[in-house]
């Protein structure tokens, strides 16, 4: 109970009730229950209940993204103060040097699949002692394709141990992972965290040309807290942030293209409110704990109802009520009878209003505009180079180097010998003749076989 106070529950939600109890008996758990339910304290305040400060791994706790590790990490730090446990926190992107260190005093690590396996392979993170195993938000784990590294990890624990497994949705896949590595697990399902009476569905039906318009449209009219813009590409999740931006918004755009230092920068803007529009990819449709979300528009529509509920549930949370917007034109239909599919949800047609045309800057634009400027560039050295050559010509140098190079051509290979000689180091036209001398030791060298003598006067090293 000093956890649920210090997390600020007065009282414990529905899977917090279910789950701890069955997780300080040590059972084997399976949990369906949506983020912002209040999973990570359910079985977190349980785990740190049961194990001690020992040298050595005791808690391995494997999530799909690194933003989830982090959240997760950072819970299990604050959760695990007056025990004055070690949590380390474990993803890709970043220094694994630093990882290294705190490796070796952990009780609880935290990180996805992909860098928990470079560390078995280097042999810097032992299961030797490990006590519970712990999957957060497996089908979503399992949707990315980790299926191979979470067997694989599983294999290297010990067959002695406690599994917590916690899913949104238990699939198919999810069901083989807990019937092969779980021992008689108790299955714990709780209602739906979002509110479905405060969670207003509308979808408007437009031409293609005119969805970035009506976007503008709404985000100036309606009134909101934090808004959340989702898109089904990285480029597409650009291109509408840098438009919204150059129309004078507070905007940033997220996705799993960025690193993960620049992730974590603007998810800390978006939860401070220092910025109220996040455009994002379905990176930021699970696992994140944000608060204050109003509004959700769905500029794509996602190829799935599950994908759909999960965005949308990222508002009406707690009791508070939401609107979740659907902007759909021709492209849309398919993907948007896919989520229709779903009996549960309730989406009204709302009347589309007029708006005005907003020009935007179509994604080549600023290829065009960088052209411009390398023509412009090239333009300007050809002027130079055409400069310079009036300048030698008013100076005579361009006739003294016609009349040498006549010269040269007129007589001998003799005659050409002595005009070298004569012309020892001058500088024609911006080019330098070596001197003669300097050609006579680098035959020199050649001959005696100093390679190193004639290689460095010709400045190949």
């Amino acid at each position: 109970m000093k956890l649920l106070e210090k997390a600020g529950f007065r009282k414990p939600s529905e899977i917090q009730k279910k789950v701890i109890p069955l997780v300080l008996q040590g059972k084997d758990v399976i949990g369906g229950s949506a983020t912002g339910s209040g999973k990570t304290l359910a079985f977190g305040a349980g785990i740190i209940e049961r194990i001690k400060k020992e040298k050595g791994l005791q808690v391995l706790i494997l999530t799909p993204t690194r933003e989830l590790a982090e959240q997760v990490g950072n819970a299990f730090t604050r959760f695990s103060e007056y025990k004055q446990l070690m949590v380390a926190i474990v993803y890709g992107g970043i220094s694994i040097n630093h990882q290294i260190r705190d490796l070796r005093n952990s009780e609880i690590v935290v990180g996805t699949p992909g860098r928990i396996i470079d560390h078995m392979e280097r042999g810097t993170i032992n299961f030797s002692d490990l006590k519970i195993l712990v999957l957060d938000e497996a089908d979503r784990m399992l949707d990315m394709g980790f299926v191979h590294d979470v067997e694989k990890i599983i294999k290297n624990c010990p067959k002695e141990r406690q599994t917590l497994l916690f899913s949104a949705t238990i699939s198919g896949d999810v069901e083989h992972i807990a019937s092969r590595h779980m021992k008689n697990p108790e299955t714990i399902s709780v209602e739906p965290y979002v509110d479905p009476a405060k969670l207003k569905q509308t979808y408007y039906d437009i031409p293609k040309n005119l969805k970035f318009s009506l976007l503008v449209h709404l985000l100036k009219k309606e009134k909101h807290g934090l808004v959340m813009v989702f898109c089904n590409t990285r480029h597409n999740t650009n291109f509408i942030g840098r438009n919204l931006r150059n129309l004078g918004m507070d905007v940033l755009a997220i996705h799993g293209g960025l690193t993960q230092q620049k992730r974590n920068r603007i998810m800390e803007k978006f939860n401070k409110n220092k910025v109220y529009v996040l455009v994002c990819t379905d990176i930021a449709a699970r696992g994140l704990d944000i608060g204050g979300v109003s509004h959700i528009y769905n500029y794509d529509i996602p190829k799935t109802s599950k994908d759909y509920i999960h965005r949308i549930g990222r508002t009406a949370r707690a009791g508070k009520e939401g609107i979740a917007i659907n902007i759909i034109s021709d492209r849309d239909y398919d993907n948007f009878s896919n989520v229709l599919k779903d009996s549960s949800l309730n989406i009204e047609k709302a009347e589309t209003p007029e708006v005005e045309v907003v020009r935007m800057m179509l994604p080549n634009q600023d290829v065009q505009r960088r052209q411009r400027w390398d023509s412009r560039d090239w333009q300007s050295r050809r002027f130079n180079r055409e400069r310079h050559a009036r300048n030698r010509e008013r100076s005579g140098e361009g006739k003294r180097e016609e009349r040498h190079e006549r010269h040269g051509q007129e007589n001998s290979m003799g005659g050409r010998k002595n005009f070298r000689n004569k012309s020892r180091g001058r500088n024609f036209g911006g080019r330098r003749r070596i001197p003669q001398r300097s050609r006579n030791y680098r035959s020199q060298g050649r001959r005696q076989g100093n390679r190193s003598m004639s290689f460095s006067r010709r400045g190949r090293f």
